[in-house]
């Protein structure tokens, strides 16, 4: 039977579909699970469901939003309370109530302001000005998660995770410092060329050279990572592949049918690379031949590179 998920942030890009498959590449034993690029931390959610770290530190470079999933996990009556009052103002009041939460959110950065921001902004998708400020329009066919669904979810996160997790705001060298080789980081930064320019993704930039560097840190101290960092959409490829003396395998998940490439009239799967710093578990794949894209069986929906 299939397990559903508390996923109370609905994040554009969140690998909540690619959980399971990204999951199941992670050692067997872990104590404690690092998610510094966690966005709606999907996947943390999945790791805790099945159990498969004692500990999860949770990380953002975004502050609201790391606070965001504090208050979810640690006082998860407020965040649902407080959407509530906005969701319910938003019906009443029309779609300036959304530019009015977003002025506000941009002076305070209050963090159940995002949540709702979020959730009434187009197509989920976030979007910064290069001062960092949230400038996504409002969806104006949707009024976003009904306050029903979303106490529902934020309590079983809340459930999943308190007692088990600790969330840290900041830049994500600083909060997977205290990793060690019983431990395993999941890094999920931006792709390039989607947290540059006026109308980025995300709220802070990354370059190549500062993830490099700190993959260089992670591999001096022993720690075992998986890195989800560029892809490929029919023929137009997603940032520049990792160099190859920074991991040891490589994977290329199925994302599924491209959304964007549909609405162009057009039929594109979307590979999205996994680099591991170990040996690919080889219950799942075969590196035999690694200069080429190996099928890999139906239900893994996954092949090798």
């Amino acid at each position: 039977m299939s397990i559903s998920l508390p996923h109370p942030i609905p994040y554009q890009g969140s690998k909540r579909l690619l959980a399971g498959l990204i999951c199941s590449n992670f050692p067997s034993k872990v104590r404690t699970l690092y998610e510094p690029f966690a966005g709606s931390a999907a996947i943390t959610v999945y790791a805790a469901s099945h159990s498969l770290a004692e500990h999860y530190v949770i990380g953002d470079i975004s502050v609201p939003l790391a606070n965001l999933l504090n208050l979810m996990i640690n006082s998860p009556l407020s965040v649902v309370n407080g959407y509530r009052e906005r969701w319910v103002r938003g019906v009443e009041q029309g779609i300036d109530y959304y530019y009015e939460v977003r002025r506000d959110f941009n002076h305070r950065q209050d963090p159940v302001d995002l949540l709702y921001l979020t959730c009434r902004a187009v197509k989920n998708s976030v979007r910064y000005s290069s001062t960092g400020r949230f400038t996504q329009s409002v969806d104006k066919r949707r009024r976003g998660t009904h306050p029903d669904t979303m106490r529902k979810s934020i309590l079983r996160l809340s459930e999943l995770l308190r007692g088990r997790s600790t969330v840290l705001p900041g830049d994500w060298q600083r909060t997977t410092k205290t990793a060690d080789p019983c431990d395993f980081v999941y890094l999920d930064p931006p792709y390039e060329g989607v947290s540059t320019g006026s109308d980025r993704r995300y709220v802070a930039q990354l370059s190549r050279s500062d993830l490099f560097v700190g993959l260089e840190d992670l591999n001096s101290r022993g720690v075992p990572f998986a890195l989800s960092y560029d892809g490929k959409t029919g023929a137009k490829t997603y940032g520049q592949p990792v160099p190859s003396h920074l991991y040891r395998s490589k994977l290329m998940l199925n994302a599924g049918v491209s959304t964007q490439a549909t609405l162009n009239g057009e039929q594109h799967t979307t590979f999205e690379s996994l680099y591991l710093s170990m040996p690919s578990n080889r219950r799942n794949v075969d590196l035999t031949n690694e200069d080429t894209e190996t099928p890999l069986p139906s239900d893994m929906a996954l092949i090798a590179s």
